[in-house]
């Protein structure tokens, strides 16, 4: 890329109107006196294989990926990172100089960081971990877990043949479990995570008994609207140590600003509340 040349990036999906990614890129962007440009990109499946071929010959350097695309591009890469294809799905993708699409999954990066801020000293290899739901932000979350240390990964699921498929995508360290089988599982549990949509605004409640919840376990929801789930209220009135869902967003967003933009971006208090008030 010559110096005159400024460089594109955005997040492509459908729909997309309600993505804060552009939000929070814009604001890097700013803030670094950065030259370049963020957009948001409408764009349906069939029109997506034309579209990342041509989106390199515009000057992107490289754009994000949400649903439902996470899937489809990685048969559209030229190459996939390793923890891309065991997930199963990429959300950032990077246009080398000849137009080569390169697939990664930094969800999982995303996710480890968010707690980490909180947490410096966190591993998950502290404990056992309870991961609620199967999707694709559990899979990566699973993933990240898994290759962290943990020494099990509990993953309940409503349909518990979606947990057991996790069991054979990532090892003998996740163990499926029912739903109902969550109470007795919260009390050795030194991570709790939610990956659902229960809970959301809009959403039906995320409804657990936590009554066996320690007040060592540390609690993560996903969910970011709202900010404090009553997941997270509950949690921290019983003494946990509570990590909210806005920070995986930011954290997982650094690699693909930082490979576009040639610049490391800061994840802190000043971010969060430029993509919270926009």
């Amino acid at each position: 890329m010559t110096k005159e040349t400024i460089p594109l990036a955005g997040v492509i999906g459908d729909p997309i109107a309600h993505s804060l990614s552009p939000r929070l890129h814009g604001h890097w962007l700013k803030r670094y006196d950065l030259q370049g440009h963020y957009i948001p990109l409408h764009v349906n499946h069939v029109d997506l294989p034309d579209v990342l071929r041509t989106l390199p010959r515009m000057g992107f350097v490289g754009v994000n990926v949400t649903l439902p695309h996470k899937e489809l591009v990685l048969s559209l890469a030229d190459s996939v990172t390793d923890r891309a294809a065991l997930i199963g799905a990429a959300n950032t993708l990077t246009f080398t100089a000849n137009g080569k699409i390169q697939a990664d999954n930094t969800d999982g990066m995303g996710f480890v960081s968010n707690i980490r801020q909180t947490l410096p000293s966190w591993s998950a290899a502290d404990g056992p971990a309870l991961v609620l739901g199967s999707g694709g932000a559990a899979k990566a979350i699973v993933s990240a877990l898994v290759s962290d240390g943990a020494p099990v990964v509990h993953v309940a699921n409503r349909t518990r043949a979606r947990a057991d498929a996790l069991k054979d995508q990532f090892g003998a360290r996740v163990s499926p479990q029912d739903w109902t089988s969550i109470p007795d599982l919260i009390g050795d549990a030194a991570l709790i995570v939610n990956t659902t949509s229960l809970g959301m605004s809009g959403q039906a409640p995320l409804t657990l008994d936590l009554s066996r919840l320690s007040p060592a376990t540390v609690v993560n929801d996903i969910v970011y609207t709202p900010l404090e789930t009553d997941l997270l209220k509950e949690a921290a009135a019983r003494g946990c140590t509570t990590v909210d869902g806005l920070g995986m967003l930011l954290h997982q967003a650094v690699p693909g600003f930082e490979r576009w933009f040639s610049y490391t971006p800061m994840v802190d208090d000043e971010l969060r509340q430029a993509v919270l008030q926009g």
